[in-house]
């Protein structure tokens, strides 16, 4: 009898393994790395595996993204060349919105300026923030549902993806050659690209001048996009006034790293749009029982797109 294995080091499952024995009451299920009976595993569900660990498992048929990124899954030298699913929430969407429409109003109000004035004990009213355009780099389905989001709020919109896209109300950029048409006029930038080969370190120093000058980045995509070292230089110089960060090239942010106390970084915990269990679950489970049937996993990667 076929098992599936949850290769997701450094998580409580309970809820996970819950939901799917309900969707899956006949199947067995198993923990990396704990794993019982490595030659029955045929379906795996990963997050962060570790390298070479998906090896252990000679009847391997499918291999499930328990997020919507596949980027650590893809790292793994030793990735079998298997059909690889990932999860596509519109739960994801929604919660991705409201997170960065709180980081906006944020910036807008200048509570991050309030936070440090309080913290000085400096008492200094000051009026909103003139934040008019937004550039969203990243127009997949969560980056066309913050883009529609803020054309409906009032903003002016640009967006910048590897191909062209066509979005009501989004004046749309693709390709490098057009990077900087796509935010030089932005008062905030909102990073959702996928990490990619080609996208790693792309937000660098060259790419970050290009950015008008007291621009604020969001990134809620991956913290590889950004070049940290060139980030903080671009802070401390005014080239941008402000960050919020919700990703990190090292997850959890080391104690020592100068983002946690530099005065224009907001830092949140990789929590702008978190997995839902019950959605995965559902989808799980149908990439499960497709993969036993021999029929496409639903929400498959691209491997030549890395996403």
């Amino acid at each position: 009898m076929s098992s599936i294995a949850l290769v997701i080091p450094d998580r409580d499952l309970s809820r996970l393994v819950a939901a799917l024995q309900l969707h899956l009451p006949e199947v067995v299920i198993e923990q990396w790395p704990d794993i019982q009976q490595s030659e029955q595993v045929e379906f795996v569900v990963v997050w962060k595996q570790p390298a070479g660990s998906l090896q252990h498992f000679p009847a391997l048929k499918a291999i499930q993204s328990y997020g919507a990124g596949v980027d650590s899954i893809l790292r793994d030298p030793q990735l079998p060349s298997l059909p690889i699913s990932r999860i596509v929430d519109p739960m994801l969407a929604t919660a991705m919105v409201r997170y960065l429409d709180t980081v906006v109003r944020m910036y807008q109000l200048r509570l991050d300026q309030f936070a440090r004035q309080q913290q000085l004990a400096q008492w200094r009213p000051k009026g909103p923030r003139k934040l008019i355009t937004i550039a969203v780099l990243g127009l997949g389905e969560l980056g066309q549902a913050v883009a529609a989001h803020f054309v409906a709020e009032g903003f002016t919109v640009t967006g910048w993806a590897r191909t062209l896209k066509q979005l009501p109300g989004v004046q749309c950029f693709a390709g490098m050659d057009s990077f900087a048409a796509a935010v030089t006029d932005a008062d905030l930038v909102m990073c959702l690209l996928p990490l990619t080969s080609a996208t790693e370190a792309l937000l660098n120093e060259h790419h970050l001048a290009m950015f008008k000058t007291g621009a604020i980045l969001i990134n809620v995509a991956r913290g590889a996009i950004v070049d940290e070292r060139a980030l903080l230089i671009a802070l401390d110089s005014g080239q941008l006034e402000a960050a919020c960060l919700d990703v990190f090239s090292q997850e959890p942010l080391p104690a020592a790293h100068p983002f946690w106390s530099h005065h224009k970084v907001t830092v949140t915990p990789h929590i702008s749009a978190v997995t839902n269990i019950d959605t995965a679950a559902r989808q799980i489970a149908e990439n499960y029982q497709r993969s036993q049937r021999g029929q496409p996993l639903l929400h498959p990667v691209d491997l030549s797109k890395e996403y």
